[in-house]
């Protein structure tokens, strides 16, 4: 225990001293903060940021609209607040789910081997084979209700989001899976885990008690990596009418509005996209550091 509080603190160090990852992880903080805030700023505000007020469009920044109001009318902050919600939702279990798809292919494979272990890894380069942002498309533009989904859920303002998460789900697992079963097959190897197979512990205890509390640093650096890449997929996703749907907001979805008055409103454009270019880079920092830290051959500088 004394020792795993060691590291846990060498590593937590390792991390602070790190200023772009403390800044990038703090800009995801603040940012997720306020977008949870969004109803209790609205109630403050007296705005509702799904009401359509078309004799208020694209009026300037102003005491009632701090950023101003959209070309519907909406009040651009709250807004930008509430897609923030989503985008940063999508983001956050879209690559959980995807991760935890990976983990268990990775690790089933690496421990495994044989015969299961080139079936899994030749199902993971078909998929990495695969056109990446056409099968989404595709996938995205299936009508859930063929698929057996109720009426009722389909047709729901949160399908759309459902939808993109498990699409990440399908598609994005292939990075983790070969990042874990690479280290499987190094522990697997180690003095623990034969001890372990020594005196009868089964496989999947094996695998579950004894190879995957050592994979978390993995784990953990891919799937904060892989948020980024997420938000930015839901992004173009939305941006091409295929991703969250009206009248919930996403920055993907912002930036699509935003087209037809880019020439005598830019602002509806520049504030989505500021706010995509902002998380991308802070999670791929945050993952950078956190990979530093978690890893026990890093440096203190």
């Amino acid at each position: 225990m004394m020792r795993q509080n060691s590291r846990t603190r060498a590593a937590w160090h390792r991390f602070c001293c790190n200023r772009a990852a403390l800044a990038s992880c703090a800009l995801l903080l603040v940012l997720a903060g306020l977008s949870i805030l969004e109803p209790a700023l609205a109630r403050l505000m007296g705005q509702d940021p799904t009401l359509v007020q078309l004799h208020q469009r694209l009026v300037g920044p102003s005491f009632a609209h701090p950023l101003g109001t959209d070309e519907l009318g909406r009040d651009l902050l709250l807004r930008l607040l509430e897609g923030g919600r989503v985008s940063l939702s999508v983001g956050i279990f879209g690559a959980i789910a995807a991760s935890v798809v990976g983990s268990a292919i990775g690790l089933a494979a690496g421990y495994r081997g044989g015969a299961l272990d080139s079936f899994l890894m030749r199902m993971t380069d078909g998929v990495i084979a695969l056109p990446l942002l056409p099968l989404l498309i595709v996938l995205a533009a299936i009508d859930l209700q063929k698929l057996g989904v109720p009426a009722e859920l389909a047709r729901s303002e949160t399908a759309s989001l459902y939808r993109i998460v498990v699409l990440v789900a399908l598609v994005g697992w292939t990075t983790v899976a070969r990042l874990v079963r690479g280290a499987t097959l190094s522990l697997k190897a180690r003095d623990f885990v034969r001890a372990a197979v020594a005196l009868g512990a089964s496989p999947l205890r094996v695998m579950i008690v004894h190879i995957l509390p050592n994979l978390a640093s993995v784990i953990i650096v891919s799937t904060a990596l892989s948020v980024g890449g997420v938000i930015l997929l839901e992004s173009v996703l939305s941006y091409l009418g295929l991703g969250i749907a009206p009248p919930l907001a996403s920055w993907g979805e912002m930036l699509s509005g935003a087209q037809e008055t880019i020439t005598i409103a830019p602002a509806l454009a520049i504030y989505p996209g500021v706010l995509i270019f902002l998380v991308v880079v802070a999670c791929n920092l945050g993952a950078d550091g956190l990979q530093e830290a978690l890893d026990p051959r890093g440096r203190t500088v």
